[in-house]
């Protein structure tokens, strides 16, 4: 994964953390799905997003945003997704159940005639909307091409 090596992410933190992760696999998604590996950038666009909503979740300026009901496992993508699409901070143009199907499939078949092109806009939408994306690319550690 493009964060192998780049960072430690437990010395960052339950917040730096994921936040480092979803940006480094935002770019390495970007440059896989740039290199034809379709189906290894979808499955690493999937981690950035899961690391984007927990650092969301994590951060405590973002606490006072929303109320978590004692029910929820906000370990659980899905019902994070949920989540912060109710509480108003994503605006759920995106579809995100379509999406963890297209991940569940790029996990088993090759996908490299597959058109990334919407997927990829909602991704960043959604990106975006949290406040990962923009972001500056030198501030990130520079990439290792054994990282695939």
């Amino acid at each position: 994964m493009p964060h192998f090596g780049l960072m430690d992410e437990y010395a960052l933190g339950p917040v730096e953390g994921p936040l480092m992760r979803a940006k480094l696999h935002i770019r390495g998604g970007r440059r896989r799905l740039r290199q034809g590996l379709i189906s290894l950038g979808i499955i690493t666009l999937y981690d950035a997003l899961i690391f984007a909503m927990q650092w969301y979740v994590a951060a405590p300026e973002h606490e006072k945003k929303f109320h978590i009901k004692d029910d929820e496992d906000m370990k659980d993508d899905k019902t994070v997704y949920k989540f912060l699409t109710r509480s108003g901070v994503l605006d759920g143009s995106f579809d995100y159940d379509v999406f963890n199907e297209l991940a569940e499939k790029a996990l088993y078949q090759d996908m490299s005639d597959y058109d990334y092109t919407e997927m990829l806009k909602g991704i960043e939408s959604v990106m975006t909307q949290l406040g990962v994306m923009p972001f500056e690319e030198s501030a990130l550690p520079p990439e290792d091409p054994k990282t695939v």
